[in-house]
């Protein structure tokens, strides 16, 4: 058994087994994506549940700057990513990021959330993202990089969308709080389980190089607390206009995936195509789901201890 990447423990059960083969062959044609570097000679992944209910891969392959400068570049040219593109947890976040705070954005992409925090003074480190830009508040530089002179310089830590995509996500929870200053605020955002992102057979965004993990609530509030950090709250984070295709297709798909999620058949793959032609039409007479949706993923708010 495999351990949690969050707790240690062993997992407690064997979800599915996912050949890497099928991985590559769909990254290639829906995102142009390469994966075999990053994949080396993996040849199947499996999915584990953990004793707090995360579900993570091992093992734990992260994309490389080949793969997610591809990646994006293909979501950019369909309109899916942008200067402008805000998350819904930008805004659940910016209400607690007091006027001139300083704030530090860890694997911040293109810098979004800083429109969120305009009275703040913000900071955001990708070294996927700042190598080649121009963007004077975004470094080229790990969190570790930058602790070096900057531990316990900020008021605010966070990370949108950024622990589901490394190997180690408690470790990097561990510096963030060595970031934020006593008493200051780290803000976590993933995706969890179950959720309309689980259920689309075939999710390949879901799914290594890409995501790691899928998270609980009891994930979250466990590596607070083995962190020494206080959690402050966990909320579901509702969908917003750039997210909610994603529910509709999950509601249009025929097929709706409870464990296993990843299937080499025709049948998954045809589901898919029909939830993302049924999503299409929804979202456009539908509009955004109700609030009262579980979401697209939760938000930690925890504090450093003083």
């Amino acid at each position: 058994m495999p351990c949690c990447p969050v707790t240690g423990v062993s997992a407690v059960r064997l979800v599915q087994m996912v050949p890497a083969r099928l991985l590559r062959r769909l990254w290639k044609i829906e995102f142009g994506a390469e994966v075999r570097p990053s994949f080396g000679e993996v040849s199947q992944f499996g999915l584990w549940e953990s004793p707090t209910g995360l579900l993570f891969f091992d093992p734990p392959v992260e994309g490389d700057h080949v793969f997610y400068e591809g990646f994006y570049s293909r979501l950019k040219k369909l309109g899916l990513y942008s200067n402008h593109f805000v998350r819904p947890e930008f805004n659940l976040a910016a209400r607690h990021v007091p006027r001139g705070a300083r704030v530090l954005d860890v694997g911040c992409g293109l810098g979004n959330f800083r429109h969120c925090v305009t009275h703040a003074d913000y900071t955001g480190l990708d070294p996927h993202f700042a190598e080649d830009g121009d963007d004077p508040s975004i470094h080229n530089e790990t969190l570790g990089e930058h602790l070096v002179v900057n531990a316990a310089t900020y008021d605010a830590v966070c990370a949108f969308q950024v622990l589901e995509h490394i190997s180690a996500p408690a470790s990097l929870f561990g510096e963030m709080l060595r970031a934020a200053k006593p008493g200051g605020l780290v803000f976590i955002g993933v995706p969890h389980v179950p959720s309309a992102l689980t259920r689309i057979p075939n999710f390949l965004m879901n799914a290594p190089p890409h995501h790691l993990s899928w998270w609980t609530i009891g994930a979250l509030e466990e590596m607070t607390k083995r962190a020494g950090a206080i959690v402050e709250s966990i909320e579901r984070v509702p969908w917003g206009e750039d997210d909610a295709l994603l529910y509709w297709i999950s509601r249009c798909s025929p097929i709706k995936c409870d464990g296993p999620y990843y299937r080499e058949a025709w049948s998954w793959h045809a589901s898919a195509a029909v939830g993302l032609l049924g999503g299409l039409a929804a979202r456009l007479a539908l509009g955004l789901p109700s609030r009262e949706d579980e979401g697209t993923g939760l938000l930690l708010v925890a504090r450093r201890a003083n």
